[in-house]
């Protein structure tokens, strides 16, 4: 296959002599690929988190919640009605709302959540969590969040009490007792805002902390495939329209859409800075093809004076940087995704190198460091530093394509 002259000349430029231009081009190679090894391990690590605080959600929440102002009335025929629905795996009522729990001296105010135990075994992946006692929850009975337990010094079988907000708000002079429960089991998630943010009680008890002879707050609704949930909120609404126009249907995605939007942002903020690497690295093959231009001058010269077009200069310089971008974006990816094969072998090393915990398991929940290799963002840097590259030898080749072969061929 003939090869183009300029692509030719472009890889005789390239070839090392054993000088100190060689080596700013070896090192300006080198530029781009940590450039596109960071790109690569970050965007990786990000995408991992994101992968990691969907699964959290998905443990504890519902992947579809349909409420309305007010009470429903009657949500077992709601929730019959949902599970008819194309694409939902379960349906079941539950009673939600803010109360105070006591041990001690101890108050916090969390979430509470009055859930039918037997339903919810079918529903989530919360008795998975479960660090202490069981899943289980008999009509006093009570399951929280680890960090709440630690902060209120709990243990499966202690007893708190219950206080209902109603009583504040109702503005009554009597007084609503609490109640009185025992901890049956502790689970955690590895979210901080369920840790501590929940407690699970019985749905009879909840109804009673809020005053209520029956009805429910909202109903929890499982997708059979969770990245669906959208589709399937939608065909619960059109069901439920004729005879319920005032439902909300919302699916775990949109109950936590500022969660992802953050996650996103920041994803895209990281992929704006650390792209300055690749520039940076860009600004050195920038210099060394300006260097080559002016070693050069006579031969760019001669080339011109025999026919060479300017455009045809252009090219040599162009595929220069575009053959050193090649080399380092995919030294770099291979780096990357070397990196991020060793990324917990190399974080242990470093926590015992420099005697500190990088990655401490009571902030993150985590033992090791998350991470998914998405196709599309590599191939977005790979895409990206190549172009930069390229572009990086457009000042040289604009300054060699206008050499006069007569002034550059003067003194020889």
């Amino acid at each position: 296959m003939a090869v183009p002259f300029s692509l030719f000349l472009a890889f005789k430029y390239l070839k090392p002599k054993r000088t100190w231009l060689s080596v700013i081009s070896v090192i300006s190679a080198v530029g781009v690929m940590l450039g596109v090894a960071v790109l690569v391990i970050v965007l990786a690590v990000m995408s991992g988190f994101d992968d990691m605080w969907r699964e959290k959600i998905l443990g504890f929440d519902a992947h579809i919640l349909v409420s309305r102002p007010g009470l429903i009335e009657d949500p077992e025929a709601l929730a019959a009605a949902t599970r008819a629905v194309e694409g939902v795996a379960a349906a079941a009522p539950c009673v939600q709302g803010l109360v105070f729990v006591r041990h001690n001296d101890l108050v916090y105010t969390p979430m509470m959540r009055g859930i039918e135990i037997e339903t919810e075994k079918k529903m989530g992946r919360l008795p998975e969590h479960m660090v202490s006692g069981a899943f289980e929850l008999a009509e006093n009975d009570v399951i929280i969040g680890r960090e709440l337990a630690r902060r209120l010094r709990l243990k499966v079988g202690d007893s708190l009490l219950v206080f209902s907000p109603q009583t504040i708000v109702s503005g009554r002079d009597e007084i609503t007792l609490p109640l009185e429960m025992t901890v049956s089991g502790i689970f955690e998630i590895g979210m901080w805002e369920y840790d501590v943010g929940f407690v699970l009680l019985p749905l009879e008890a909840a109804r009673e902390l809020y005053g209520l002879e029956g009805g429910a707050h909202a109903l929890r609704v499982m997708a059979s495939d969770p990245f669906k949930a959208a589709a399937v909120s939608r065909r619960i609404a059109a069901a439920l329209e004729p005879h319920h126009d005032d439902f909300s249907v919302q699916t775990w995605m949109e109950l936590n859409r500022q969660l992802f939007d953050a996650l996103r942002v920041e994803k895209n903020m990281m992929f704006f800075l650390l792209i300055f690497i690749v520039l940076v690295a860009a600004f050195g093959i920038t210099n060394t093809l300006v260097i080559v231009v002016v070693q050069k001058t006579k031969e760019i010269g001669l080339l011109k004076a025999v026919g060479f077009s300017s455009g045809s200069v252009m090219r040599v310089f162009l595929w220069q940087g575009f053959i050193q971008g090649v080399i380092g974006t995919a030294f770099g990816i291979g780096l990357g995704l070397v990196m991020l094969h060793y990324r917990n072998a190399i974080m242990r090393a470093l926590s015992a190198g420099l005697n500190m915990e990088l990655f401490p398991k009571e902030l993150y929940h985590l033992s090791e460091i998350p991470a998914r290799i998405v196709a599309a963002d590599v191939a977005v840097v790979a895409a990206l530093s190549t172009i930069i590259c390229t572009l990086a030898g457009l000042l040289a080749a604009w300054r060699a394509a206008r050499l006069d072969p007569a002034m550059a061929l003067r003194y020889e």
